[in-house]
């Protein structure tokens, strides 16, 4: 099972906790994903798209929990759930050294080091779980995302041309990156 112990932070006066996640947190993860969409453009969906129900967000950490290549983590500030990450671990043999790392953080709550925190975890947790291989995928307009990322170990190792069209009807790359521990 593949569970996180509770780590605590303060930053700026504002404090809080990154742990795993648990099926109590469904309700709030299923609205708080929606919103984090529909507040930047970063993420691959706009509110409401690919939605998540409360049963499948449940689904979802179940799974998570029982599996030794994913981890599922949220972010806890002023008793609510703030933010999440998830690693997924891929099971065919010839990829299994590799997981996928996402994260999303309410906007109100960027610039106290969460998502340095949230990769953090995730990074010590593979590395603990012999996975030497984390991709994932970025914005090229999100340069301190991709700042952060590289600061971990993270190199550029290509780019999706014209991968997305934002609400400007512009098309935007998306940036592929990898850090690999052998």
């Amino acid at each position: 099972m593949m569970i996180v112990e509770q780590q605590h932070f303060e930053v700026r006066d504002m404090r809080y906790t990154i742990r795993s996640a648990n099926e109590e947190d469904a309700a709030a993860l299923s609205q708080l994903r929606v919103k984090i969409d529909g507040e930047t453009e970063h993420m691959d969906r706009e509110a409401g798209e690919a939605f998540i129900s409360v049963e499948n967000f449940r689904i979802l950490i179940q799974r998570d929990s029982e599996q030794e290549r994913n981890l599922f983590l949220v972010a806890v500030a002023d008793n609510r759930l703030i933010g999440f990450s998830r690693c997924e671990g891929i099971y065919l043999k010839r990829f299994a050294h590799k997981a996928e790392f996402g994260v999303c953080i309410l906007k109100e709550y960027w610039g106290y080091g969460i998502g340095k925190e949230l990769l953090r975890t995730s990074l010590a947790w593979a590395d603990s779980a012999g996975i030497t291989k984390m991709t994932l995928n970025v914005l090229e307009t999100n340069k301190s995302a991709i700042r952060l990322y590289e600061r971990f170990g993270f190199q550029i190792e290509g780019v999706l041309q014209n991968d997305k069209v934002l609400s400007d009807g512009r098309y935007y790359n998306t940036v592929v990156m990898g850090r690999f521990r052998g």
